[in-house]
């Protein structure tokens, strides 16, 4: 069946691109992902918020290696586009991805995460609003981000970053505790901040 409009973000544009490296301010940046992020990765999914609103730990060294390549892949695959967020010695500070990737409709979902270090500095909207400009500039019109409704920092990382609240899905996400209603939020290229 032929689709009667053209992908708003055209197929292989993501893959046909090497990922590129986003400066934030105070020496902070997107980067891709190396195989030397692999145990501050793992430290990370130790700690007990990254846990909490992201489910999962990692248990080995070896299932951090597999994370890394397969966010690497994923990005040649067009399936979702992930960075780590470093300083400029290269310490792992945080991670920002782009899923549930929609290249017909350019739309994807915003998710992030910070260690518990780098927490309270503004790091965090500054890397989702800097992914969120390089996505525009690629094709993409519309950023989604939801977070739990009892996640009130991500809220404000939301809303910092010039993300407009469209409302709450009850029961969306299941956490470890339970199916958590999750606060909505988007962004559309061309929206003033």
């Amino acid at each position: 069946m032929a689709e009667l409009a053209p992908h708003t973000v055209a197929p292989g544009t993501l893959a046909g691109m090497p990922q590129p490296t986003l400066s934030l301010r105070h020496d902070t940046v997107l980067r891709p992902w190396t195989d030397g992020d692999a145990q501050a990765l793992r430290a990370a999914y130790a700690d007990p918020d990254i846990q909490r609103w992201h489910v999962r730990e990692l248990d080995s060294l070896d299932e951090a290696r597999e994370m890394i390549a397969d966010w690497r892949a994923a990005w040649a695959q067009e399936r979702r586009l992930e960075w780590a967020v470093a300083d400029a010695d290269g310490t792992l500070l945080g991670r920002l991805g782009l899923k549930s990737l929609a290249l017909f409709d350019g739309i994807a979902t915003i998710a992030y995460w910070t260690v518990p270090a780098a927490r309270g500095r503004g790091l965090a909207p500054q890397a989702v609003d800097a992914a969120t400009r390089w996505a525009f500039d690629v094709g993409f019109r519309r950023l989604e981000l939801e977070h739990s409704t009892q996640n009130a920092a991500s809220c404000r990382v939301a809303e910092k970053a010039g993300f407009a609240a469209e409302g709450t899905r009850l029961g969306a996400a299941r956490h470890a505790d339970g199916h958590h209603d999750m606060h909505t939020h988007a962004r559309l290229v061309g929206a003033d901040r």
